[in-house]
Parts: C-alpha cells; structure tokens; sequence
C-alpha cells in the first residue's frame, strides 16, 4: 500500500512540475510581447504602437485605423536597405502609394539608432514621412521582425495580409531591382482593387536586425 502510495505521489509532483515549467515559459514568452513571430498569423490584428518619429514626435498605429499601412524595418547601415534607396526606389515606391491614400512607416528597430541618426538620414536620402524610433526592439519583437528590410501590410480593418521581402532580388545589387517582382507593390495593387493579396507571404531577405540584448 505505502508503495503505491508513494508511486501516486510521486506522479502527482511530476505532473505539478510540468505544469508549472509550462506556465513558466508562457510567462517568458509575454515578457517580450503578446505577439511573437511564431504567434502572429496572416490575418491576425496587427499590434499597435506609439513610437516617435525623427522629429520627436508621437506616432501611433491607431492614427491610421481605416487606411492601408506599410511598415517598413529600417537600417541605413544595412547594404540592402541602401540598394532600394542609393537610386531613390523606395522613396518613389512610398511616393506613389501615398498618392493613393497608402501610409508608409519605417520603424529601426536597430539598438544603436537615435532619433537623431534617423533625422540625419532621413534628411540625406530624401525620406518623406517618419523613421520611428523602437530601439528596445519591443515593436519589432511583437511583429517578428527579423531582416532589414522586412516587410508588412496592414489592411484597412486592422488585419495583417502581407509579410516578407520587399521583392524578388535578394542581391544587394541596385541593377537588378526594375527586374524583380516587388511583392510590397502587388499586393498594395490586390487591396486597392478590393482583391484578397495572392501572395500573402514570402521569405524576408536582407541584414539581421540588431536587436538590444535583453
């Protein structure tokens, strides 16, 4: 009998141990956002944020409810980054969206960025419209943000429908890119013609952004 006993106890601890090392490790995984890049799926709500932009101002998320939103991760010492604005392709691909009513949000995530550093070259590579600041990486850990530049659109209800490359060229040569599919601009065309986007998601290219270490 005590033997028994003594096995159904010990069962019992086993099974509270394993409860409790699963709780644990749901716990670590909120401590870096509700949303990871394992947990955020194509048409989940994309997470919002206030971050300030190069001016110090606040921006939020919530500013654009109703519109379709790009967000773009941003780091200008990334050679891949530089290829889609050395010739003014990124700047003139948000240029023509936002004609079309699109908001376009770069968001560095890089741990070393300042405010200053992204007015410094917004200024220099023509930017118009806001590089916002998240350099404790809380945003771009929520989104599972992983490359500069790493792509996602958010649609008009909220929803996240696209996320990935910008494009089909995964070099880092500016000669290329009038050759490349841009995924960003078919998909952007997709919901503008009230279409679903075809292409929901594709594998991000780029540098590996650098994350504070927590």
């Amino acid at each position: 009998m005590k033997s028994a006993l003594g096995f159904l106890l010990a069962a019992f601890g086993l099974l509270g141990f394993g409860a409790l090392h699963s709780f644990a490790e749901e716990g670590h995984k909120h401590k870096h956002g509700d949303h990871t890049h394992d947990k955020l799926s194509i048409g989940d709500k994309a997470p919002g944020f206030t971050l300030k932009d190069q001016n110090g101002k606040d921006v939020s998320l919530s500013d654009y409810a109703g519109k379709i939103v790009v967000l773009e991760w941003f780091n200008e010492s990334c050679p891949f980054v530089v290829k889609h604005y050395r010739a003014g392709h990124m700047n003139n691909l948000a240029a023509k969206y936002a004609e079309k009513g699109v908001v376009w949000l770069r968001i560095n995530s890089t741990h070393n960025a300042t405010p200053e550093s992204n007015a410094k070259i917004a200024k220099e590579w023509k930017i118009q419209g806001p590089i916002l600041q998240d350099s404790d990486g809380e945003v771009g850990h929520d989104y599972g943000a992983t490359n500069t530049p790493h792509m996602f659109i958010i649609d008009q209800e909220g929803k996240l429908v696209y996320r990935g490359a910008i494009d089909s060229d995964s070099s880092a040569d500016t000669s290329k890119i009038d050759g490349a599919t841009n995924y960003v601009a078919k998909a952007l065309d997709e919901l503008l013609a009230g279409k679903p986007v075809s292409q929901p998601e594709t594998k991000a290219y780029g540098c590996t952004i650098k994350y504070a270490k927590k």
